[in-house]
């Protein structure tokens, strides 16, 4: 397929005026599946089942198989919808959403529509540069994921060219809530931010909340960004397109700037935009055509025969609205006073996505200088290289764990980053790293004076200079001593024993 035409970024704001729109689905953390008593386990077992163990008769669409609603679920949703500032249904029903999934057994969705469980709210999100925007929330309404197709046969593991798809139903049923916006005028230049930093927010809400583990490169988090174009001064909104499930922050931020560059110059060449779902290619920061976007009145919605419409009490969301968690912003602004950060510091943290990473860093031992400078600096550049988040690189609990290596003495800040690579490369704990590289720093003085000694020998004119007081010498040799420890000593300590022969 050829390359898309693309116009610059700068000139397409010049004609036209981005509007934009976010779906976002958010996976429970629930016991069970939506509709099912099928287990829904956390995030290592899930990935790790063998395909179609994790279902029940519901899942599959066995016939005679009834759904029965997650009173969790239900619950979650409620808190995630008063989270978002949203209204409370005193009554919603399910419906079914009607189109061909290959994927889901049942051939259709239950989901809701005219009648969702949280509707009218909105989003205050931060920009990078502290400015607070607010996002407008049309509705939040629970619904069930889809299976899981894996294309065989093709030399990309796409449809294209596939010889067959095999088709995995565990994940067919885990509950999910979508929160859909409104239009979203006024972004401007800065759309793309808009993008990354309502994906932040939605995720610190549902963290926060504790119902998802809200981990984008697992999907447990996904969004669909939506995106059209007008030709400045019009009134009537452009044609969207819609790019699915994109996996990371970064990759929402991209894929709005892809959009906007690919539809403005389609736009300024008299050309149409046709309304369609997109696919995002990570590896080369484009999109793709999908298939024709569908309006509501294509899938044939009509009310879920076969579950009743939920009610919550309004006891019940009270309940939930006195339970919600501080919200986002007054949790950065505690957070950044608690770790004594300074406004460039936490604000390295919060655009990097990394708050929680640094959270629970600290909470697993880490000091907050070190957990810092750990996500920031080495981890964020491995992501960068990789063009992946550095928050699904390494757990926390190990980047605290290195840490410790390194106050205890058992590795420089340099040996730590090899560590940490390895990590990174699946090789282990940090520990294990270690043991299996040997990349522990040398502890035994004998060893060390016998460098010192031999290097010494071979600088008798630097061991003049030392015994002179020109400490500035011991310099040449702490290189040498650390060329022949392969980088494992301590240069402090070495300093030390440098000092101690030279006086004797």
């Amino acid at each position: 397929m050829a390359a898309a035409k693309l116009m610059d970024f700068d000139k397409a704001l010049e004609m036209f005026e981005p509007v934009l729109g976010f779906e976002v689905h958010v996976e429970l953390n629930t016991r069970t599946k939506m509709f099912s008593d099928a287990p829904n386990p956390a995030n290592d077992e899930f990935h790790g089942a063998e395909p179609n163990t994790l279902i029940a008769p519901v899942d599959l669409g066995l016939p005679g198989s009834l759904p029965v609603v997650n009173a969790t679920a239900v619950r979650s949703s409620i808190s995630l919808g008063l989270a978002l500032g949203c209204s409370i249904a005193e009554s919603s029903r399910f419906a079914r959403k009607n189109y061909f999934y290959p994927d889901l057994g049942k051939n259709y969705q239950i989901s809701q529509y005219d009648e969702p469980i949280a509707f009218e709210g909105s989003v205050e999100v931060e920009l990078e540069d502290g400015t607070l925007v607010t996002i407008p929330v049309e509705r939040a309404h629970m619904e069930e994921d889809a299976g899981k197709l894996t294309h065989m046969g093709g030399a990309t593991g796409r449809i294209q060219g596939a010889e067959y798809s095999l088709v995995d139903y565990n994940r067919a049923g885990v509950p999910l809530v979508e929160i859909v916006t409104k239009p979203i005028f006024g972004a401007e230049h800065r759309a793309p931010e808009y993008a990354k930093a309502y994906i932040a927010a939605i995720r610190d809400i549902v963290r926060g909340l504790g119902i998802s583990e809200a981990r984008l490169e697992r999907g447990n988090l996904r969004c669909d960004a939506n995106v059209s174009l007008r030709p400045r001064g019009q009134e009537k909104l452009g044609t969207r397109t819609e790019t699915k499930n994109v996996n990371s922050m970064r990759s929402v931020e991209r894929a709005v700037r892809y959009e906007i560059q690919r539809q403005a110059a389609i736009l300024a060449d008299g050309g149409t935009i046709i309304q369609e779902t997109r696919h995002w290619h990570e590896d080369t920061g484009t999109t793709s055509p999908g298939r024709p976007k569908s309006d509501a009145d294509d899938y044939r919605y009509f009310p879920e025969p076969d579950l009743l419409p939920v009610q919550p009490s309004r006891e019940l969301v009270e309940e939930l609205r006195a339970a919600l968690p501080e919200q986002p912003v007054a949790r950065r602004r505690r957070l950044k006073a608690d770790w004594g950060f300074t406004d460039l510091e936490f604000q390295d943290v919060r655009n990097g996505g990394l708050i929680d990473e640094v959270e629970a860093t600290i909470a697993a031992g880490a000091a907050p200088a070190a957990a810092r400078k750990w996500w920031t600096g080495e981890i964020t550049r491995i992501a960068n290289s990789q063009e992946r988040d550095a928050s699904g690189l390494i757990e926390p609990a190990d980047v605290a764990a290195l840490q410790g290596l390194v106050d205890a003495g058992t590795l420089t800040d340099k040996l730590a980053r090899q560590v940490l690579e390895g990590v990174i490369a699946g090789e282990g704990s940090p520990q294990q790293v270690v043991d299996a590289r040997g990349l522990a720093v040398v502890s035994d003085d004998g060893a060390l004076i016998a460098a010192i000694d031999d290097a010494f020998a071979a600088q008798p004119d630097v061991l003049a200079k030392i015994k002179d007081g020109k400490v500035q010498a011991a310099g040449a040799v702490i290189g040498a001593v650390m060329k022949a420890m392969k980088g494992q000593a301590d240069a402090a300590r070495v300093r030390e024993l440098i000092l101690e022969r030279a006086a004797q």
